[in-house]
C-alpha cells in the first residue's frame, strides 16, 4: 500500500511535456508569449520586424524563439499573409568566376540576417530557358521576391518581372527603355583601366577574353577595352575562339595559338581567375615570363591570386559586397515602393 502511495505520489511530480525543441513538441507562437510575457499578438508582430514594436523587444523576442526552436508554420502564414519570407536566388552554375556563388550567397545570408526572410537557391541551366526558373517560382507563388544574375541587353526576365510588379533585383544592368532595379560591378571601367595598367607597364599590343557576347557585361569590357586601346594607338585583339565561359583547357589552348603567331599579344585581360589561370599556363608552355615577356591584369574575386607567384596585377570585384547589397534592395523592394533610382547600384573598381 505504502508502496503504491509512493510511486502515484511520485508519478504526479513528472513533467506533462517534453523540453522544447524536442521531435513531439513544436514551440508555437502562444509559448513564446508565455516566455516572454508579451501578448501573443506583440510576438507576431515583433518576429515580423514590424517597426512599432521596441527594437529591443524584437530582439528578445527573436532570442528567446532561437533558444526553444521556435519556426513559423509557413502554410498558416503565407494564409493569413500572403507572403512566404523566402527569397529566390536563380544562380547558373559556370567557372568562369572563382567562389562566385559561395561569395554572393554569403553576402546576401548577411542582408537576410536577422529578417524572417529565408534564402533558397533556384539552378538555371544553359540548356533551358532563362525564363523558366522565373516563371516557376512566379506561378507557384515559391517567394516574395527574386534574384538573378547574367543579365542581356533585353533581358525578358526583367521584361516579366516588371510587367508583373514581381519584386527583384538583378546583378547586371540590361539596355532596355524602362528602368528596373540593378546591382552591377563597373565592367567598362575594369576594362579600361586593365588597359592602361598593360600599355603604362610596356605592353605593346593588347588581348582581351571576353564574356559571351549575349551577356551585358560583355558589351561594356569591350566599350571600356576599345576606349583604351584607340585613346593610346596600341594594336589590339580580341579572343575570337574562346569565352570566360569555355573551359580552362579550351582557353589554354587557345592563347597558345595566339602566343605561337608571328606578332602576338604580349598584354592579356581577364574577366575572371580561370581564365587568367589558364592564360598563364599558355606562356609557360610558350617558355615566356610573365612580367618581362608578357604582361596580365586579371578580376580577382577570391584571395587565390594573393598567393600567386610571380605577382599578378589584379582589380578586386566584391561579390559578397554585391549580394549584401541586393539582399538589402529587394527587402526595401518587398517593404515599400521606393523610385526605381534608389534601387539601382554600380560598385566602382
Amino acid at each position: 500500500m505504502s508502496n503504491r502511495k509512493k510511486r502515484g505520489a511520485a508519478s504526479t511530480l513528472m513533467p506533462q511535456t517534453r523540453p522544447y525543441g524536442t521531435e513531439d513538441v513544436k514551440p508555437t507562437l502562444k509559448t513564446l508569449a508565455e516566455l516572454t510575457g508579451l501578448a501573443v499578438t506583440t510576438v507576431s508582430r515583433a518576429l515580423a520586424d514590424a517597426p512599432q514594436i521596441a527594437l529591443e523587444t524584437r530582439q528578445r523576442v527573436r532570442r528567446v524563439a532561437e533558444e526553444i526552436g521556435y519556426f513559423p508554420d509557413r502554410a498558416a502564414q503565407r494564409l493569413r499573409t500572403g507572403r512566404t519570407n523566402v527569397i529566390s536566388l536563380v544562380l547558373d552554375p559556370h567557372e568562369e568566376i572563382l567562389g562566385y556563388a559561395t561569395s554572393m550567397i554569403n553576402g546576401l545570408t548577411e542582408a537576410l540576417r536577422g529578417t524572417p526572410y529565408h534564402l533558397v537557391i533556384t539552378p538555371h541551366f544553359s540548356d533551358t530557358p532563362p525564363l523558366d526558373p522565373v516563371r516557376y517560382i512566379m506561378r507557384n507563388r515559391m517567394a516574395d521576391g527574386i534574384l538573378f544574375t547574367r543579365t542581356e541587353p533585353s533581358d525578358e526576365r526583367v521584361k516579366l518581372l516588371l510587367e508583373r510588379g514581381f519584386p527583384f533585383i538583378c546583378h547586371g544592368r540590361t539596355e532596355l527603355a524602362t528602368q528596373h532595379p540593378y546591382v552591377d560591378f563597373d565592367n567598362y571601367a575594369f576594362a579600361y583601366e586593365a588597359a592602361r595598367k598593360l600599355i603604362s607597364a610596356g605592353a605593346r599590343k593588347l588581348c582581351i577574353i571576353l564574356p559571351p557576347d549575349r551577356f551585358t557585361f560583355a558589351h561594356h569590357m569591350r566599350h571600356g577595352f576599345m576606349t583604351a586601346v584607340r585613346e593610346a594607338g596600341v594594336p589590339f585583339e580580341i579572343a575570337g575562339d574562346v569565352t570566360l565561359d569555355s573551359k580552362s583547357e579550351e582557353i589554354r589552348l587557345a592563347m597558345f595559338r595566339l602566343l605561337s603567331e608571328t606578332s602576338p599579344p604580349d598584354g592579356f585581360i581577364c574577366g575572371g581567375e580561370v581564365s587568367a589561370l589558364a592564360t598563364m599556363a599558355a606562356a609557360y608552355d610558350k617558355g615566356l615570363h610573365l612580367g618581362s615577356d608578357i604582361h596580365l591584369v586579371a578580376k580577382q574575386t577570391s584571395g587565390l591570386f594573393d598567393q600567386i607567384r610571380p605577382r599578378v596585377e589584379t582589380i578586386y570585384e566584391d561579390l559578397a559586397a554585391a549580394g549584401a547589397t541586393m539582399g538589402r534592395l529587394l527587402l526595401r523592394r518587398i517593404a515599400e515602393q521606393p523610385q526605381v533610382s534608389e534601387l539601382q547600384v554600380l560598385h566602382s573598381i
